[in-house]
Order: C-alpha cells, then structure tokens, then sequence
C-alpha cells in the first residue's frame, strides 16, 4: 500500500475502554479523555497496570481482529476483555500501516508505535482459554499521545501524517518510476 492509499484510509471509533487498577473489569465509556501519559482515570496513567514496565499510554485494537476472534474461536471479548482502550473499525486486523504514523482519535492526537501482543494475564483476567492466542498478530497497538483531547464513540480515526520511512519509500519508489518511464 502506498503512502496515498495509507493517507486515505479512515475508520471510526466503535467502544472505548478504561479499567481503574489493574485486573479490574473494563468500563465501557461514551467518552474518554486522552492527556499527557494516558486515558483520565484509566489503570496505565494511573501507575497500576499489570505491565507496567512496558506500559501503553493508550492502547488501540481494531474491530475486525474482536470480530474475527469471535468468528474463528467463539470467543466474544466486544465487552472489552481484550483489555485495550479503543476499539476503532477501518483498518483491517493487524493495523500495521498506522505504526509510526500521527493518527487523529476524535480531538487526541496518538503516535502507534508498536503492536501490542497479548499475553497469558489477558486470559486469565477475561476467563477465556485461548484468547491469547486468538489475538497473536491482531492484539492492537501502543500509542504515544502527542495532543490531549476527547474521544467519544463515533468520532472519526484518520491519520494525519503517514509514517516518515514509509513516505520517504514511497517518493523514492516514484522516483524510480518516473527514471525508467523516461528512459534515463
């Protein structure tokens, strides 16, 4: 995919979560607000995830990987026993195309910098054998906030700025092109 498709690529906010301690149930919100470090109120911000050490200030997971969870596995975590934070529809399972871009969340401003695999803990906390590896390579992503903002569910999810590396490829793939249409 290149730059363009990536760029116009847009999704929606489907379900929003926040878990005040760790291995707390999810709360499901309407709105959240995204500051500085994290969601207000939510158990990473609050310095009490399970994994602290390698805390998500937000964490993101698409609706089609909880909808093909649910299809190949019977397994419904859409109550967010997935334990991320947003739930956004539009950019396939893996979401791997917003790593390192700037991604507009309703008013909030995330950078995905890493997917976010899931793990036992997952599991064990949404009383569901397999969910872990239901989730292998579709678990979501981490985000850095680089603007505070409300999200709410409905909002619109599009990324503002394509990851540079991927920008760069793709000007030079052009580039490339336009040397062998010219015969140079």
């Amino acid at each position: 995919m290149d730059e363009r498709e990536i760029m116009d690529r847009n999704g929606a906010v489907e379900a929003l979560f926040t878990a005040p301690e760790s291995g707390a149930p999810p709360d499901r919100r309407e709105t959240i607000e995204v500051v500085d470090g994290g969601i207000a109120g939510d158990r990473y911000r609050r310095g009490s995830g399970h994994f602290q050490l390698d805390a998500c200030a937000v964490t993101v997971v698409a609706a089609e990987a909880i909808d093909a969870v649910r299809e190949e596995t019977g397994i419904d975590v859409s109550d967010g026993r997935h334990r991320r934070n947003v739930v956004v529809r539009g950019f396939g399972t893996g979401m791997d195309d917003l790593l390192d871009a700037s991604v507009r969340v309703g008013d909030a401003l995330l950078r995905p910098t890493r997917r976010r695999p899931p793990c036992a803990h997952v599991e064990a906390v949404a009383g569901e054998a397999g969910l872990a590896t239901a989730l292998r390579n579709r678990g979501g992503l981490c985000c850095d906030v680089l603007e505070s903002g409300a999200v709410a569910v409905d909002d619109a999810v599009a990324i503002e700025r394509a990851d540079p590396r991927r920008a760069g490829e793709a000007i030079v793939e052009r580039l490339r092109d336009r040397s062998t249409d010219s015969g140079v």
